[in-house]
């Protein structure tokens, strides 16, 4: 058997961080059996359709370093991928369960239905269908539709029935089939609901695993007695813990921030960092290793070693893991990554990273942290004249760099100048990099005038001294 797992993105809206990790386990499992990953876009629901979102979901795929075997723009023995291109099917097998007695058209008004649920919701009750087409007699249909009456396709769901299945991750699920309700397969406007179609084209695509997140594990026995309703041997079922919020309780969500994976890249965390961190928010690797590239997590991802509790997405873990991978890149490739969130050209990117690297979360803060290297900082008066001697301190800093531009010279120097006026070591390079740089934490000092220059290093010492 050829593992064939599945992604099925809804362009809806903007990709969420973790439809990202789902993508990534999908597709690590479908490498890691030789099989093949298919993306799918799911476009049935019309009303929430959002003009160019599957270009952004496919380019933010791409972005992350991610692709796909078979789907929109590959092709594939099962196109078309679009399911707004394949009406005809889900028409067609929404119809053999009715012609087979096991599901049936439904009649029902929307306003009748808004009224059930307001009675039902006035007595205590759970909202659902109350099978009030169930039984219509073959010649009512045929004058429904003679009438040419809008309608639906509902399953019939059989009562009092057990439905089992077992799931990688959850286990031995049971569920009683007096629990769910007569769910829609077809809508009045042709096209299927989630349910129909995505059982349809997981048996059609010949979809081995779905791996997907656990809040889809409620509709599971619906699909369970689809596949029962068509004979079909029902794939492996495999449901990932969700994301708990960082700032508090319940699923990370988009009302609570910006949870988009493109989002993330716009802040500027590298791919790799973040698809590192994804790969243990839900599976271990049986050790303390931390640190995967895509291949080797691809060769060791393995579902047996999937968490059934749903992880906390931490900021702080995000960041170490893309501290790590900044620190980990050369010059040359870091300073092409940060083109497109700096303000400089290459070169003088190349020439401060040395000092600022490793002091980097985001690309975003290169320019923050770089500025003054580039340009003269705005110093706040206020902030020298809190130490003692802080002219005559700038003063002989410049007679010393002016006679010799060496970080240890100046240290040497500077401890003389200290220890015969009764001054503080540290006091005085604080004067110095306040003056420099505009702030009080900064790479040592005597780099940082190496780059600067004689020149410029004793233009702005001399500009905040009075």
């Amino acid at each position: 058997m050829t593992v064939r797992t599945r992604m099925a993105p809804s362009p809806t809206g903007e990709y969420h961080i973790g439809h990202i990790r789902t993508l990534l386990y999908n597709y690590a499992w479908a490498k890691n059996n030789k099989g093949r990953f298919i993306l799918r876009i799911e476009d049935t629901d019309r009303e929430r359709l959002v003009e160019g979102a599957v270009d952004r979901i496919l380019a933010v795929i791409r972005d992350y370093g991610l692709s796909y075997d078979e789907g929109p723009r590959v092709g594939g023995p099962f196109a078309p991928y679009y399911q707004s291109e394949r009406l005809p099917i889900y028409q067609k097998y929404a119809k053999q369960l009715v012609d087979q007695g096991l599901a049936y058209y439904c009649f029902c008004s929307k306003e009748r239905l808004e009224a059930l649920r307001k009675k039902q919701q006035a007595e205590g009750k759970l909202p659902g269908y109350d099978r009030h087409c169930r039984n219509l007699k073959p010649a009512e249909v045929k004058h429904k539709f003679a009438a040419n009456e809008s309608y639906v396709i509902r399953l019939k769901i059989p009562d009092g029935e057990e439905i089992s299945f077992t799931d990688v991750v959850m286990g031995k699920i049971k569920v009683n089939s007096g629990s769910l309700d007569d769910q829609i397969l077809l809508k009045s406007d042709g096209f299927p609901t989630y349910h129909l179609a995505v059982v349809v084209d997981d048996h059609l695509m010949e979809i081995t695993h779905i791996i997907r997140g656990n809040e889809w594990l409620s509709s599971t026995p619906k699909h369970i007695l689809l596949y029962r309703a068509f004979g079909w041997e029902p794939p492996t079922f495999v449901h990932l813990p969700v994301f708990l919020d960082p700032a508090g309780e319940g699923k990370m969500s988009k009302r609570r921030g910006s949870v988009s994976a493109r989002s993330f890249l716009e802040n500027g965390y590298l791919p790799e960092a973040i698809l590192n961190y994804l790969m243990l928010l839900g599976w271990n690797p049986g050790n303390d290793r931390e640190i995967f590239s895509l291949e080797e997590f691809t060769k060791t991802f393995d579902l047996k070693n999937l968490n059934k509790a749903n992880p906390r997405f931490t900021f702080d873990k995000l960041n170490w893991f893309n501290q790590q991978y900044l620190r980990a890149m050369d010059y040359e490739n870091l300073a092409e990554r940060l083109l497109k969130f700096s303000t400089y050209n290459k070169g003088e990117i190349v020439r401060v990273l040395p000092l600022i690297r490793d002091r980097l979360i985001t690309l975003k803060e290169f320019d923050d942290q770089a500025g003054y290297f580039f340009h003269p900082p705005a110093v706040d008066r206020k902030s020298l004249s809190g130490f003692k001697s802080a002219d005559r301190i700038l003063e002989h800093a410049a007679s010393v760099l002016s006679e010799k531009l060496d970080g240890k010279f100046l240290e040497e120097k500077a401890r003389e100048y200290c220890a015969s006026h009764g001054l503080k070591v540290g006091d005085y390079f604080m004067v110095l990099r306040i003056a420099i740089t505009g702030r009080t934490a900064t790479p040592p000092l005597g780099e940082i005038i190496q780059i600067l220059g004689e020149a410029e290093t004793i233009k702005r010492l001399k500009a905040n001294s009075y």
